[in-house]
């Protein structure tokens, strides 16, 4: 019998002479049950929605000051 903690995925195909065995391991639940709370927590809801408008605010800020700076150098006069 297998530990809880790790699955083995086995797939054998009919018409292939190779077999797919693959494995995954997860180190603690408690580390993925943390990591699963944390990232629903900031992807759904109303601090989800915040994360997100600030996110796309904060991507054009970096796009428009990248293509102000890149404007600025390509059509300097010399």
């Amino acid at each position: 019998m297998q530990p809880p903690e790790s699955s083995v995925h086995y797939s054998k195909w009919d018409d292939s002479s190779r077999d797919e065995v693959s494995m995954a391991a997860v180190s603690s639940t408690e580390e993925a049950s943390c990591g699963r709370r944390i990232a629903r927590k900031l992807c759904t809801g109303k601090l989800g929605k915040a994360m997100k408008v600030l996110g796309g605010v904060a991507l054009f800020w970096v796009i428009f000051i990248l293509g102000y700076v890149t404007g600025y150098y390509v059509h300097k006069c010399k």
